[in-house]
C-alpha cells in the first residue's frame, strides 16, 4: 500500500493536532470510536496534519480524507477556505469527503458504512513492486 503519500505536517502543525485531539467535537468523537479499530484492515489516522493544513481523519492506504463539518463551515469565508483546501489536498492525490456533523448525529451507522465503503473503492488493486525490488513475473521470462 502506497503509505504517507500525503505532505508531513511542520512542528507547529504537530502540535496544533495534539491538542485539536483532546479537543474534539462530539461528533468527530462519535466517528473516531467507530474507525480507531482498523475497520476491515483499515487505519485511519485522526487530526492528522499534513502540509499547512490539519485533516479531521485520514486513510493512507486509501488516500481518503474525510472532515467533519460543523455548522461554521457554512459561514463568512469559511466555504471559500474549504474549496481551496480541498483543492490542495486533490492536488496532492488525495480525495476529500466532507459529512455534515447532523449526518452523523442522525445516522451514525450508515454514515461509519459510507467511509468504509469509500475507503474499500479507493484501495490499490495490488502493491507495487518496492524499490529494487524483483521485476513483475511478464519480465522473468514467466508465463
Amino acid at each position: 500500500m502506497p503509505r504517507d503519500i500525503a505532505p508531513k505536517g511542520g512542528a507547529n502543525s504537530v502540535k496544533s493536532a495534539r491538542r485539536l485531539r483532546r479537543a474534539m467535537t462530539f461528533p468527530e468523537v462519535l466517528i473516531w470510536r467507530a474507525l480507531r479499530g482498523r475497520t476491515n484492515g483499515l487505519k485511519f489516522r485522526r487530526q492528522h496534519p499534513t502540509g499547512r493544513y490539519i485533516l479531521d481523519f485520514f486513510c493512507s492506504d486509501a488516500r481518503l480524507v474525510f472532515e467533519i463539518d460543523g455548522e461554521a463551515h457554512d459561514r463568512g469565508d469559511r466555504p471559500a477556505r474549504d474549496e481551496a483546501r480541498d483543492a490542495w489536498l486533490h492536488d496532492n492525490g488525495l480525495e476529500v469527503l466532507r459529512l455534515p456533523a447532523r449526518d452523523v448525529l442522525d445516522d451514525l451507522d450508515s454514515t461509519v458504512r459510507m467511509i468504509i465503503e469509500r475507503a474499500l473503492a479507493r484501495l490499490p488493486l495490488h502493491h507495487p513492486a518496492a524499490p529494487g525490488g524483483p521485476p513483475p513475473r511478464g519480465k522473468l521470462g514467466e508465463e
